[in-house]
């Protein structure tokens, strides 16, 4: 299964290609910004979700998946902010 974040990010790759050579449409825009938008607020919910499950300080086996969650989450959360900042240069 691909992932949003994996769509985006292909996504993003190609419309900064066009950037380079021309705008992007208008339509391509909002639908990026659309699948950013619902990608933020799922990773916030992971994000927020890895957070608590830190709190309960569970056993080292449990801690360290929590910390591979949490580290993966953090990087898909600055991988869609360099999205959002291509289609702010869009606009």
């Amino acid at each position: 299964m691909i992932s949003p974040s994996h769509v985006c990010l292909k996504l993003a790759g190609q419309a900064h290609i066009m950037a380079d050579e021309n705008k992007i449409s208008p339509d391509v825009v909002k639908q990026l910004r659309a699948l950013a938008h619902d990608l933020s607020n799922a990773l916030e919910t992971i994000v927020q979700a890895t957070y608590l499950l830190s709190q309960a300080k569970p056993p080292e086996s449990t801690r360290r998946w929590v910390e591979i969650i949490d580290q993966s989450s953090q990087e898909a959360v600055r991988l869609n902010q360099k999205l959002r900042e291509i289609l702010r240069s869009q606009s």
